[in-house]
């Protein structure tokens, strides 16, 4: 048996009690925190926390070499950890896909994952979110500036009236964390003057959440990892209330977008 386990947003408290009951029922557990971590613990402390131990796998080691999680799960049950919800990642339904390939049954007990609690936490409407895009590190993509892909994600959902979830880089083997002030600056280019939300530390006992224009979250310090974007599209009257009360939004920056 494999079950994947989503472990939430923030320390080794975000799981939900089902997926501690099967993380403690478990014969071996596996994790990866390539594409996301939780910032507010550690692995001793996870493991502590949940009397067993992890074995924390890197990228190579759950796509090319993925035997010794199946082999286990085929032998006795396993579970497999990551941070948020255990299937947003194209990684983990391939690694699933394998597993019933070999005839082992899975499971998934899921965790609270960075876009539901964008929502909750700016009062953005979750049905009226588009599709989500990422900002890479410059680096990483081997350009300048924003790559084309956001630009034209931020353009489509704008058409529609939609809100953009910017996901943020993570190098977690370098500890590098992309920054919301980093992110305000490069999509500055693009957008200059243009509304945007910061969300930052959720599933924290003490999460950011700033609204402003891209120019001046630049400027701002928004503490520790992890942090991400949203872009407003048009917002109704109770997002637009909800974005001045709870994100400090400058009323003249809702007023333009609100239908």
């Amino acid at each position: 048996m494999l079950t994947f386990v989503g472990l939430g947003l923030y320390d080794e408290r975000s799981i939900t009690v089902a997926g501690q009951e099967r993380l403690r029922d478990a014969d071996r557990a596996f994790a990866e925190f390539y594409t996301s971590n939780l910032v507010g613990t550690t692995i001793p402390e996870l493991e502590a926390h949940h009397g067993l131990d992890i074995e924390v796998r890197d990228r190579a080691g759950v796509e090319q070499d993925p035997d010794p999680i199946l082999d286990a799960a085929a032998e006795g049950d396993a579970v497999f950890l990551t941070a948020g919800d255990p299937m947003i990642s194209t990684t983990h339904v391939d690694l699933r896909l394998r597993a019933h390939d070999r005839g082992i049954e899975t499971d998934v007990v899921h965790g609270t994952t960075a876009q539901t609690a964008a929502s909750s936490l700016t009062g953005l409407q979750n049905y009226r979110f588009g599709k989500a895009t990422t900002l890479p590190f410059e680096r990483a993509h081997g350009g300048d500036g924003v790559p084309d892909s956001l630009v034209e994600t931020v353009a489509d959902n704008a058409d529609r009236g939609l809100h953009t979830l910017v996901y943020l880089d993570i190098k977690a083997a370098d500890g590098d964390y992309m920054t919301a002030d980093t992110a305000a600056d490069l999509l500055a280019t693009e957008y200059d003057d243009r509304l945007a939300v910061a969300v930052c530390q959720a599933g924290s006992p003490d999460p950011t959440v700033v609204a402003d224009d891209l120019a001046a979250l630049a400027d701002r310090d928004f503490g520790p990892p992890l942090h991400l974007l949203v872009l407003p599209g048009d917002l109704h009257l109770l997002e637009r209330d909800a974005l001045v009360e709870l994100a400090g939004a400058p009323e003249t920056l809702v007023e333009a977008r609100t239908i």
